[in-house]
């Protein structure tokens, strides 16, 4: 790595520890790992090349920068609005504050849908599936499943017009925008039948808000001054969405197959209760999460 020494600045290593330290004074919780994402950012590479580099000279002109960065997460904005990128099952996506981050623990419903609906439409092909992403947001969910199963038909809805902007981008990045309807509109209204965009859904997936609106003054500084609320807040017991979603699928033109939802902790068993009330389904299951909550509820006909 050429660059010009800025006089007195230091090594890239250098810069690092006392931006994480910054970080770490202003009760940032992840504050080595926000600084290398900011430092990655700012440099424009990757974390192999920041390694191979790290004695190498902080480039000349970049303080302003690098300072301004970190003053935005200081502030509590999260690294991941402050660098505009999130990465989901491998593939990175645009986040802005319309949208909720992807998180990792999502990804295992991804996982969970693609196992599921692998094992009825085994192959795809002309009997591919048609996909109902509700409340995508990012759109980390409906691109996922368009990417890594190019034949399956996909929908992605939204309430919010800036989320679907959001996630049409993330969609045209991948390759996927052509393969993805986007469509705005709340939970299931605009699917029912005799509405204006009528679907027979093969596999419903859905991350709604499910935080209890009591909760959301206590949640992370980061979450809960920055994250949209129309993202997080599932009304009084953060089950809502669920009950309103569970009463809307009966007025489907079909009844799923398939219905995934991720869930707030403590929340896996009434959401199942919820679903078993509609149907009866062939297998309730919960996915737990990386810390072991129930944290999917997968539905299966």
């Amino acid at each position: 790595m050429s660059v010009e020494r800025e006089t007195g600045v230091g090594s890239l290593g250098e810069l690092w520890r006392r931006g994480a330290a910054q970080l770490r004074q202003a009760g940032v919780e992840e504050a080595n790992a926000d600084a290398e994402l900011l430092l990655l950012y700012l440099l424009g590479i990757g974390k192999s090349a920041l390694l191979r580099d790290w004695r190498e000279a902080f480039p000349a002109g970049k303080s302003e920068d690098w300072q301004a960065l970190l003053a935005r997460r200081a502030s509590g904005i999260p690294v991941q609005y402050v660098i505009g990128e999130q990465y989901f099952y491998g593939r990175a996506f645009k986040v802005t504050e319309a949208v909720l981050i992807p998180r990792p623990e999502t990804e295992l419903l991804a996982e969970a849908v693609l196992e599921a609906a692998d094992r009825i439409w085994p192959g795809s092909g002309n009997s591919a599936p048609v996909v109902l992403d509700v409340g995508t947001g990012s759109g980390a969910l409906a691109v996922t499943l368009a990417a890594e199963r190019p034949d399956w038909q996909v929908v992605a809805s939204d309430l919010s017009d800036e989320a679907l902007q959001v996630a049409r981008s993330n969609a045209q990045s991948h390759g996927a925008d052509a393969r993805i309807a986007f469509i705005q509109g709340d939970l299931l209204s605009p699917f029912l039948r005799g509405s204006s965009h009528e679907l027979a859904v093969d596999v419903l997936v859905s991350n709604p808000p499910y935080i209890p609106s009591a909760d959301i003054p206590g949640l992370q500084r980061e979450v809960r001054d920055h994250e949209p609320r129309l993202a997080l807040d599932g009304g009084d017991d953060g089950l809502d969405p669920y009950r309103a979603m569970a009463g809307q699928l009966p007025l489907l033109p079909r009844l799923p197959r398939i219905v995934a939802w991720e869930v707030g902790a403590g929340q896996a068993p009434e959401a199942a209760e919820l679903l078993r009330a509609v149907a009866d389904w062939g297998d309730v299951r919960f996915v737990k999460d990386y810390a072991g909550i129930d944290r999917h509820v997968v539905a299966v006909k």
